[in-house]
Parts: structure tokens; C-alpha cells; sequence
């Protein structure tokens, strides 16, 4: 049995190689660890970094999706600009 507990019946075990490319993938592409010195960052930093900055991004996300609603509700329904919004907010 793995050190990472059990696993569910059918579900491949992840390996340490692809854990460890994982992280440095992610090392590579997050800007908060990219600008550091990112082979001196543990992985559970990198790992706790990216879930920070894949919640920025959703909240970012969310923020220009309001933005773009009140924008929509400001002008003409049916000029070009609100049917660049609202393919925008439905993609």
C-alpha cells in the first residue's frame, strides 16, 4: 500500500515522478513562484501558492463578469456592443 493512504478500486496510483513534475511544471508557470527562486520553494508552497492564485483568477473572472452585466444593462440590447458582451459572458 501507497504512503499517500488508499486508493479508491479503479483509480491509477499517481506516482512520485508525476507529483514531482507536476511541481515543477507549476513552478514554471504560477508568477508568485516563477519571479522566486522557485527550485528553493517546497512543493507544498507551490502547491498552496497555485491554489491562491487559481482563486484570484476566479475571483477575477467573477469581478469582470459583473462588470460586463452592468455594462450590458446600460446599453441598447440590440446594438453590436451587447452582443459582444453577452457572447463574452456566456463563453
Amino acid at each position: 500500500m501507497s504512503s499517500r493512504g488508499s486508493r479508491q478500486s479503479g483509480t491509477p496510483a499517481i506516482k512520485d515522478d508525476q507529483i514531482i513534475e507536476l511541481v515543477s511544471k507549476l513552478r514554471q508557470l504560477v508568477p508568485e513562484i516563477r519571479d522566486r527562486r522557485s527550485n528553493k520553494v517546497p512543493a507544498s508552497k507551490v502547491l498552496q501558492e497555485t491554489c491562491n492564485y487559481i482563486r484570484n483568477l476566479h475571483t477575477e473572472v467573477d469581478d469582470l463578469s459583473e462588470r460586463l452585466s452592468q455594462l450590458l444593462s446600460t446599453i441598447d440590447a440590440d446594438s453590436p456592443e451587447a452582443a459582444i458582451i453577452r457572447s463574452l459572458i456566456t463563453q
